[in-house]
This record gives C-alpha cells, sequence and structure tokens, in this order.
C-alpha cells in the first residue's frame, strides 16, 4: 500500500488499454454446441464463438466479403460450421481453428435468411429472401436440391430427426408449414394452421411429433405419420421459440407425469412449462421489472442439460434445463453506455449502466457477468461508497436504488427511493461513511437521503424487501436541469452543475448556498471536488475544463483542447493531473501546473460518457456511446523505467564502442554501432577506420564481413552522410566498397535500395560537379604559378 501511495504522487504520462469489454451479439441467432461448452452467436459481420465457462471470446470469425452475416449454423457433429453472408456467398468453417474450409456461391438471388444441418452432418439447408430452399451436400461439395414455391422470405428451415425418411420442413411468409422429400423431390404437404409468422419447429426424440410455434399466441402439436395437427395449445404470447423436454419427470418444472411438455419464449418475458394433453400451464418464471425483457429466442443443449434464452436487450440467460435454475448470464449488447464504476474494495469488478433498466455487473478476472433487475427505465448514472460493497444507481423512472456486493460478488438491491417529479440525472454518494446520498434531478431539485445505520450489513426491510429511503432535505437549486452532484471529501460541502451555465456551491446537510461559481458559455456536464486542495473542476459543453478556487468563487484556470464538449471530469495524482472525457470519443490527460495536455487518448468512436478512476490510481475506466467499456492501465512508471532501462544500455555500449576502437576491432565496432541505429555514431567508427594508415584495406575487410541486414542499415546511413559535404568522403568510401565487391543482383536485393540509389545520385551528384570546379581552379591555380616571371630582386647593399 505505501508503495502505492508512493507511486501516486507522481506525474502520470500515458494511459494503455489493459481491457475492453465490447459488444459480441446484436441479435439474431444464437446456438450452443452439443457439449454446452460453446456459444456461437452473430455480431454484425462476424461469428463470435465465447466460452461459456469463463465469458471470454475464443473466436471471431469474418468471411473475405467483410459482409453482414445473415444466416448461420453448426453440424450436429460439432465439426463444421457454416455461414451465409449478404454478398451471396456461403463458407464452411474449420471453427475451432478459424480457418475457411471451402467458400461458394449461393445460388440464391437474394441473401439467405436459414440454415440448418440434417442429423448427419452431411446435407445442409438454406433458406433465401427470393422464397428459394436449397439443399447441400457439404462432405462432397455440391447441391442435391432446389425446391420453390414458397411465397416470400423463407424463415426456417428444419430436417426431420430420422435421417431414414429425409423429409425437410420449411415455413414463409404464407404462416404455412411446407413438407418437402428429399427422395420424391417435391412438396409431400402443405400444414396450415396457423395464423401469423411460425417461429420455432421441434420434434420429439422419436421423430412420430412436430411442435410449432407462431406470432398466433398458439402452439400447435403435429402426427408426422398423418401429418395432421393433433392439438393446439393457446398460450396467450407471441412465441418466438418453443423446445421440446425430455420425457422424463422433472417436478421443479411441474412435469410429474410422462407425456409430452414443451416449454415456450415470448414476448412476457418468461419461459413457462406447458402440458400438451391438457394444454395447461404447469411453471412459469417470475415476471421481472422494467421493458426490454421480451425473449426473442431460446435453444435447448439436450446432451448438455441446458437451455439458452436470449432478451430483446441482448442478453444471454443460460439455464440448467431440469430446474430452470439460473448458471450464467452474458450481455451481448450495451447499446449506449452512460455511466461505469469500479467496485469491490479492490476494483474487482465494474458496474456498467447502459441505454437500459437493467445494471451489469462484471468481474474484470473471469468475465462473469451479473444482470441487474431493479429499476423499470433507462438508468443514467451511478455512483460508489468509499468501501466499494455499496453502490447506488438512478434512473429516468424517477427512483434511486442503492445496491450491495457480497463477499462472493453477488449483488442485491437493498434499497430503493423515489420523491423526484422528473427523470434522476445524477446521483453522489457521501464520502467519509456510508450515511446519505444527494441526486439531482430535470425537475431543477437535488434532495438528500439519509441511509439507515443497519442498512450496509442488513439486505432488506421489514417485509422482505428493499428498504424505503425517505429524502431528509430538498432544494430548487438552478433554473435548468441538474447534470451533475458531486458532494466535497469533508462531506461538508455540495456542489452542482447544470445546463443554465452555472455550477454551485451548498453547506450540507441544510443546503444552503455558498456561492455560485460563473464564467462557462454552455452548460456544465460535471462538476468534481479536489481530493487534495480547496479546488472545484467543471467541465462544460463549451469545450473547456475550469478550475476554481473555493473561498472566492474565482476561475483559476482553464484547459482547452477538446473539439466539442467535455463529458466528464476526474482528478488523479492526488489532485495534481486530470483526466477529462469528451463527446469527441477523446480522453486527455492534464497537468495542473502548467496547464499542458499531457496526452490524448483515442480509442472510443462516440461520446465517453463514463470515467471513473481506482482507488489505488492506477487504473482507469470509460464507457462511451460506441457500446464500449474500456480499462486503461497507468504505463507511466513501466514506460520510464523502459526509457531508464535503454538509457543505461546505451551508455554501456557507447562504452563498449569507445574500448572497441581504442583496441582497433573495427568490425565489432562498426556491428555494435550499427545495432545502436545512430548513423553519427557509425560515421565516427569509419572515419577512425579511415585515419588508420592502411586505411583501404581494412575498410574493404571491415565492411565486406558485415551480415546483408547490416549492410542495408549501412547503405541508409549513407544516404544521410551524403547530404552534407563534411561526411561525403566517408559515404562515398562506403560505396566504392560495396559497388566493387557485390554484384548488382545482391545490391538489387537489398531491402529500399530502390529508395537509398535515388537518394544518392543527385547529392553524388553535386559532390562531383563540386570536385570538378575545385579540380579546375587548382589546375589554374598550378598553370599560374609555373607560368608567372617573378621580378629580379635588388641585390643587398654592401655592409660597411
Amino acid at each position: 500500500m505505501a508503495e502505492a501511495a508512493a507511486g501516486v504522487g507522481r506525474f502520470k504520462s500515458n494511459y494503455a488499454v489493459e481491457r475492453k469489454i465490447e459488444p459480441f451479439y446484436k441479435g439474431g441467432k444464437v446456438q450452443l454446441d452439443q457439449t454446452g461448452q460453446h456459444l456461437f452467436c452473430v455480431c454484425g459481420t462476424r461469428v463470435n464463438i465465447l466460452d461459456v465457462a469463463s465469458g471470454t471470446m475464443l473466436q471471431s470469425l469474418e468471411q473475405e466479403d467483410q459482409e453482414d452475416i445473415t444466416a448461420f449454423d453448426l453440424s450436429p457433429d460439432d465439426k463444421v460450421l457454416v455461414t451465409a453472408s449478404r454478398a451471396l456467398l456461403l463458407a464452411q468453417w474449420a471453427w475451432q481453428e478459424g480457418s475457411i474450409t471451402r467458400l461458394w456461391k449461393a445460388i440464391h438471388t437474394a441473401p439467405v435468411a436459414t440454415m440448418a444441418f440434417d442429423p448427419t452432418s452431411t446435407l445442409l439447408a438454406t433458406g433465401g429472401c427470393d422464397g428459394a430452399v436449397h439443399v447441400w451436400d457439404v462432405v462432397r461439395h455440391y447441391g442435391t436440391h432446389h425446391f420453390r414455391g414458397s411465397p416470400g422470405v423463407i424463415h426456417l428451415v428444419a430436417f426431420h430427426p430420422d435421417p431414414a425418411r429425409l423429409l425437410l420442413f420449411s415455413s414463409a411468409a404464407d404462416t404455412s408449414i411446407r413438407v418437402w422429400s428429399l427422395q420424391e423431390q417435391s412438396c409431400l404437404a402443405i400444414l396450415t394452421a396457423h395464423y401469423s409468422a411460425v417461429t420455432s419447429l421441434t420434434f420429439s426424440a422419436d421423430g412420430h411429433t412436430m411442435l410449432s410455434s407462431g406470432r398466433d399466441k398458439i402452439c400447435i402439436v403435429w402426427d408426422l405419420q398423418s401429418l395432421q395437427a393433433t392439438r393446439t395449445v393457446p398460450v396467450f404470447e407471441s412465441v418466438e421459440a418453443a423446445v421440446l423436454l425430455p420425457e422424463e419427470p422433472a417436478p421443479e418444472l411441474g412435469v410429474k407425469s410422462a407425456g409430452l411438455h414443451f416449454l415456450t419464449a415470448g414476448d412476457q418475458g418468461t419461459l413457462r412449462v406447458w402440458e400438451a394433453a391438457s394444454g395447461q400451464c404447469v411453471h412459469a418464471q417470475r415476471q421481472l421489472p422494467g421493458p426490454g425483457q421480451e425473449l426473442t429466442h431460446c435453444t435447448l443443449a439436450r446432451a448438455a442439460g441446458l437451455l439458452l434464452s436470449v432478451t430483446a436487450d441482448h442478453n444471454l440467460l443460460l439455464y440448467e434445463a431440469r430446474s430452470l435454475q439460473l448458471q450464467k448470464q452474458f450481455a451481448g449488447y450495451s447499446e449506449e453506455v452512460l455511466d461505469v464504476r469500479f467496485l469491490g474494495p479492490e476494483d474487482s469488478h465494474v458496474v456498467v449502466a447502459s441505454n437500459s433498466p437493467c445494471l451489469k455487473v462484471f468481474e474484470l478476472q473471469t468475465s462473469a457477468c451479473q444482470i441487474l433487475h431493479g429499476h423499470t427505465d433507462i438508468v443514467l448514472a451511478l455512483d460508489v461508497f468509499r468501501k466499494g460493497w455499496l453502490f447506488v444507481s438512478c434512473a429516468k423512472d424517477q427512483s434511486i436504488c442503492v445496491w450491495r456486493m457480497n463477499k462472493a460478488g453477488k449483488v442485491a438491491c437493498v434499497a430503493q427511493g423515489s420523491g423526484h417529479t422528473h427523470s434522476v440525472g445524477t446521483i453522489c454518494c457521501s464520502r467519509l461513511k456510508e450515511t446519505f446520498l444527494v441526486t439531482g434531478s430535470q425537475d431543477c431539485t437535488v434532495k438528500l437521503w439519509p441511509l439507515p445505520e443497519a442498512l450496509p450489513s442488513k439486505s432488506t426491510g421489514p417485509d422482505g424487501g428493499p428498504v424505503l429511503l425517505q429524502a431528509q432535505a430538498t432544494q430548487h437549486c438552478h433554473d435548468k436541469d441538474i447534470n451533475s452532484v458531486a458532494i466535497a471529501p469533508n462531506d461538508k460541502l455540495l456542489a452542482t452543475g447544470s445546463q443554465d451555465r452555472t455550477a454551485k456551491l451548498w453547506a450540507l446537510p441544510q443546503c444552503q448556498l455558498l456561492g455560485v461559481f460563473s464564467g462557462h458559455r454552455r452548460g456544465l456536464w460535471c462538476v468534481q471536488f479536489s481530493p487534495m486542495d480547496q479546488v472545484l473542476a467543471t467541465a462544460s459543453a463549451d469545450g473547456t475544463v475550469k478550475l476554481w478556487a473555493l473561498q472566492d468563487f474565482s476561475c483559476l484556470k482553464t484547459f482547452e483542447g477538446h473539439d466539442a464538449s467535455v463529458l466528464k471530469v476526474a482528478f488523479v495524482s492526488r489532485g495534481t493531473q486530470l483526466l477529462s472525457s469528451g463527446s469527441d470519443g477523446l480522453v486527455k490527460l492534464w497537468t495542473i501546473k502548467n496547464n499542458e495536455c499531457v496526452r490524448t487518448l483515442d480509442a472510443h468512436e462516440d461520446k465517453v460518457w463514463g470515467l471513473h478512476c481506482s482507488r489505488l490510481d492506477d487504473h482507469a475506466l470509460t464507457g462511451a456511446s460506441d457500446s464500449c467499456v474500456i480499462l486503461w492501465k497507468d504505463v507511466t512508471e513501466a514506460e520510464q523505467a523502459e526509457e531508464q532501462a535503454k538509457r543505461e544500455e546505451q551508455v554501456v555500449k557507447q562504452q563498449e564502442l569507445d574500448n572497441l576502437l581504442h583496441e582497433k576491432r573495427y568490425l565489432r565496432a562498426l556491428g555494435l554501432a550499427i545495432s545502436l541505429d545512430r548513423p553519427h555514431t557509425v560515421l565516427t567508427v569509419i572515419q577512425a577506420i579511415q585515419r588508420d594508415p592502411e586505411s583501404c584495406e581494412k575498410l574493404e575487410a571491415t565492411v565486406l564481413q558485415l551480415r546483408r541486414d547490416q549492410k542495408e542499415a549501412l547503405l541508409r546511413f549513407c544516404v544521410t552522410w551524403n547530404t552534407n559535404s563534411r561526411h561525403c568522403h566517408e559515404a562515398q568510401a562506403v560505396l566504392g566498397v560495396l559497388l566493387r565487391h557485390e554484384a548488382p543482383e545482391e545490391l538489387l536485393a537489398y531491402d529500399g535500395v530502390r529508395a537509398s540509389l535515388e537518394a544518392l545520385l543527385p547529392y553524388t551528384e553535386r559532390h562531383f560537379q563540386r570536385l570538378s570546379r575545385m579540380l579546375q581552379a587548382a589546375t589554374f591555380l598550378d598553370f599560374l604559378w609555373h607560368n608567372m616571371k617573378l621580378p629580379t630582386l635588388p641585390a643587398a647593399p654592401v655592409a660597411l
């Protein structure tokens, strides 16, 4: 801890991306392999493969055409994956290696909408938006059948589970189910009983019964011997997927008899189990609050005993099939990330508020995800108490929630409060103890909420639900929306920032106005107290960050550099530096003392709404509208240590070079100088060789013994020396050695030789022209000297 505290005092110079939490599923099909260990899902132009146990992405497969993936399917033997793109290309993958084994054109005239393998993993059926169904042999690589006659888009194909019967089922926009015989190459029957789109087809283990579900709120049981409907079960919701359960007792699901039971997933957002014979619902999940809970997909991995469902919010929920006990949760797509915070006393988790009523808690080490339900509208802001176990959220539903994480990492809602008349857009926790919190709303008021003393240790209220909070004080603070509130480190002051372009300072707990900070030209997005000094930082839509003195409310400094609104600001390095994030997608690091922008971090593609620093000040967390959450690591010390090591290495090598030159070991000296990649040092060695009495022989012997890569580097250095008339002689001497002893073919094979020659030629011509002029002048001078007639000197007078 002492080392960490010592490191905090130094100025930071750079952050590096340590981890990214990115979207991996944006809607469409999801599939589990037979073992339940791998999860396949579509995300734009890629099919992503996740490890179910850890939640980490193993492979991200993209076709060469880089077009959106419209359909995919994994063979029943888990060996072959086939994908179809909008460019009408089908790709067969060896997905464990991540390589394409075959690529061919679909004969469809419109994109492939669905595909399915037969039970033997040899035949693949594709249904297109052109109303055609094609069957392919993926082992022998040819098309076997082409069925036409369905009106509109084919959105569902499925093979009969008995490969001997060679039956294919398809459903199109006309709400009927067509049965195709592969032997007779014709349509055997058209099953018409649904009045809306058929969403799923599933078969019993013996192959005698088929269940179809539709958006007409019914499920139909079909006898595949007579191809007739035997039972219609009204399920009172638009069903997106139905799954036939194994015919064995499952008391947890209400399955007590051995009859046919099935499970439905639909727009009510719950999994429900039905008995086909009586048409009764025998089990239903508890309804979760808030929109976006509608189920869009459901699939059963029988061998693994796992059931996977997908919500409209792109959350993937994995259940144990026999009891519907939740095993895993995956957040596929967060849309716009609005706020992020570190959780836990050691910042082991992060909580993310996105464009959704649900909160997502990720464990950084294992990628495990929890999805928290409590709000009924979009969560707008978060904050965490000092110890890291308790955190709070506020939302558009005008409410606040207090959440607690236990030592096992499980999070539960322990308190709720409501009282604002508009969306609650900002929230802040007390800094010293877990005693109160403050909220700011679009109703232009601030409320102070005291927390019960027993709340941190007590999980529920007397009725078994969350404790209900009551506001202690309410204050009308601004004329427009309050975008940010901040509590001072001593819990005695409150700062508010508003869309009315001002920030205000208030005394707690009475909420008495102490002063107003005016100077920004646009609304304020964030206010933050310094952890060390009596200073307030404000971030504004005018693209600036300002520092204000709390004593006289004067502006101390203004930081300009963002091209658009500054959305968040945070103090780092014990209050000596600032981190700011903006709607230009940039995060900037500032040194307060000299107003300098030390570093600009560019990793997001859209507005960076969330910014939070770890308690040890060695990590930062950002979340943006591009649906990415990035964990940044402070790499200042690592970079400084690396630079120091480089300097020490340079000093040692320089000393070694001086010793080699003194000992006249020119070959090793030249090799060492080239490895340092310093043209001037190499020039010094060449000059030392030329000062030797036998310079020509030694230069030739030394240069010719160099490796090829060293000769290439020497040629590049010659280009630099040749531009200067003082050093051109050394450059020409080295060039002369190379041209005399290296074959033209070998020289032309050098890396970058053409560019080097183009740079050498003009300067070499200039040097030779200068030498020619000098030679002409010297010859003329010599001519003058020999032809001058000096007058006879008078004889010296004779001394007396």
